[in-house]
């Protein structure tokens, strides 16, 4: 039996490695590599000429996302004036490695690749679009083929066009939904508010759906998100130690209906009242909310933005 395991194994571990085959070599240093890199530099320093020195005459440049499958790619010519798009269009521009990522050189030992080196890079292309000043942070992923004179022949980038998207629609103006100055939703951040204030908690937690989540940006961990029943003893936290004497409205909530995502959003400020306590000190804190709600009318989410430094001033 003992003979009959070890045969098994032996077999195994052949078919194992019969299904290995190399297919050539990976560098992490390279001529192709410093040719790449060297031409993006040049890229980002609006250097036109310079981009040449590197490119093929007969360099395509492709978008390894599109959809047209007939798709001719970008010429030389179009390139390099792409390079003075670059450098008319962006503010503090940049493309450099990503962290922890470095770029490989691959020698294939196929006879059609025998004459390229294909790169490939992983890097963070940042900036800032003068005209709309939308910010350019996006990671990109680039494959090259490099020739046997080291001038770079084809070009594929795979990154997202949705910071694209954004700087093309920022040049038109359009409207994102409408604003109200009165609307139901408001009255029940009002009610909401006041029953509070009244110390009707059963009332006031009643206009937040049961899954609610709440948030503070005085919180240590800013993405940090509360269920109502930790809001409840946060709640009940302020009420030991300060006295409420009244919430006042400032000027007026705004109910915002967006058309993107058709988020239902009410903003409003408000002056708080209170006396502390434990030394019977008033305070006036200013504070705004910002109550997000489903197409139900409940509170679905709550921003408080306020300054915890005014309650804790002697």
């Amino acid at each position: 039996m003992k003979k009959c395991i070890s045969i098994v194994l032996l077999i195994a571990t052949g078919i194992t490695y019969s299904q290995k085959k190399s297919n050539g070599t990976i560098y992490v240093e390279h001529p192709a590599i410093t040719t790449v890199e060297a031409m993006t530099q040049a890229f980002v320093s609006g250097d036109a000429n310079k981009v040449a020195s590197y490119l093929a005459d007969d360099f395509k440049s492709y978008s390894g996302t599109t959809t047209n499958k007939d798709d001719k790619g970008m010429n030389k010519e179009a390139f390099l004036k792409s390079v003075k798009t670059w450098k008319d269009n962006i503010d503090y521009p940049s493309i450099k490695r990503s962290k922890g990522a470095y770029p490989d050189a691959l020698e294939y030992k196929d006879a059609d690749q025998k004459d390229l080196v294909w790169v490939q890079t992983w890097e963070d292309v940042k900036g800032v679009q003068k005209e709309t000043g939308v910010k350019i942070d996006r990671p990109i992923h680039r494959l090259f083929t490099v020739d046997k004179n080291n001038k770079i022949k084809m070009m594929i980038n795979y990154s997202t066009s949705t910071v694209s998207d954004e700087i093309n629609q920022s040049f038109a103006e359009r409207t994102n939904g409408k604003i109200y100055n009165h609307h139901e939703n408001i009255n029940t951040v009002r009610k909401m508010v006041h029953a509070f204030e009244n110390k009707d908690f059963d009332k006031s937690y009643s206009f937040y759906d049961e899954k609610a989540t709440f948030s503070d940006i005085n919180s240590i961990d800013i993405n940090k998100e509360y269920t109502l029943t930790e809001q409840k003893e946060n709640d009940k936290k302020i009420f030991e130690m300060f006295d409420i004497l009244s919430i006042d409205q400032v000027g007026y909530p705004d109910y915002l209906h967006y058309e993107l995502d058709d988020a239902r959003v009410v903003q409003s400020w408000w002056k708080i009242r209170l006396i502390r306590k434990s030394d019977k000190k008033n305070i006036v804190l200013p504070m705004m909310f910002i109550d997000t709600f489903n197409d139900k009318g409940k509170i679905i989410s709550e921003i408080a933005y306020y300054s915890q430094i005014l309650l804790e001033a002697k």
